[in-house]
């Protein structure tokens, strides 16, 4: 899960990988048929039109009066550092992508919503994730209820020192086919700390429906900061994910600390309507994958409504 709450939400891809084989012989990847691509990320696969239509539910309710608030927004990311398998058997890091990613959260009565769809490469042009050739399109999608157990059971949330409230969580891992999705579920934890607009810590069960990956387990962090730099308004927010447990895979950690320059702020646009700056992705056994590891700079847009 990579979550970020409200107009601090993030792009998240991890799609935990079983393993890839390299072609050595032929100087490429077995793709297609023969790229071996498990993942303890479940169910169908994902298109534009089923991303938007979740998307239109979830904006459709805020409206309908069921949503306490709502937010959306647009980003573009840019960067030419990310992890890849190379011709030689080992690693690069050298791809480079683009990546549009849509966001969209609410809250109600009874907890929040989060639901985000990630299209890399969404012109056609960049390096495909285990091929030396520029590929298509990608989508990768995820929805992420979570229902306050003091709300639902007591009429109010679970306050106490610096605990806001306490949440079941849950989150839907969608990526393309043929990979299968996952279904993550635990306990949450929001957070009151000095300084921090939000802080989030959410314990998962990685619920495994791929019969060749045992089930794990998931920590997730995440939080949000707004700051100014002297007259600048500014933005200090990110997630970080531990995942272990899921044999054969390894055990993966994944952050993106990001600071964004609050652009609208600046001009007639207002606050939080346009931010600029840079996330920078670290990855550690990225996919799950021995030895993978990706230390990237993106360079990043959002556009907030």
């Amino acid at each position: 899960m990579r979550r970020i709450m409200a107009h601090f939400g993030v792009r998240h891809t991890l799609c935990s990988l079983l393993h890839a084989t390299w072609d050595t012989k032929g100087g490429g990847p077995l793709y297609s048929g023969d790229w071996t691509m498990h993942a303890a990320c479940r169910y169908p696969a994902i298109t534009a039109l089923s991303g938007v239509g979740v998307l239109t539910i979830f904006t459709g309710a805020a409206y309908a009066g069921s949503a306490t608030f709502a937010t959306t927004n647009i980003q573009y990311l840019h960067g030419t550092r990310y992890a890849d398998f190379d011709p030689e058997g080992g690693f690069s890091e050298d791809d480079e992508a683009g990546i549009i990613t849509v966001e969209h959260f609410n809250t109600w009565k009874y907890g929040d919503n989060f639901f985000f769809v990630d299209i890399t490469n969404p012109f056609g042009k960049g390096d495909g994730f285990g091929t030396t050739a520029e590929t298509s399109a990608a989508y990768y999608a995820e929805l992420s209820p979570r229902l306050s157990l003091g709300n639902i059971f007591a009429g109010h949330e679970l306050s106490a020192g610096i605990v806001k409230d306490i949440l079941f969580t849950a989150t839907l891992e969608i990526p393309e086919s043929p990979v299968e999705q996952t279904l993550l579920y635990g306990l949450a934890v929001d957070l009151k700390l000095p300084g921090l607009q939000f802080f989030q810590f959410n314990w998962y069960i990685r619920d495994s429906q791929d019969s060749a990956i045992d089930s794990g387990q998931q920590i997730t962090l995440v939080w949000g900061a707004p700051f100014k730099l002297g007259p600048v308004p500014m933005v200090f927010e990110g997630f970080f994910d531990y995942a272990w447990g899921e044999d054969p895979l390894e055990d993966n950690i994944i952050s993106a600390p990001r600071v964004l320059v609050d652009v609208g702020a600046l001009t007639e646009l207002g606050e939080n309507k346009l931010q600029v700056g840079v996330e920078y992705q670290i990855w550690r056994n990225k996919f799950g994958i021995d030895g993978m590891d990706e230390d990237v700079p993106q360079v990043m847009v959002k556009w907030i409504w």
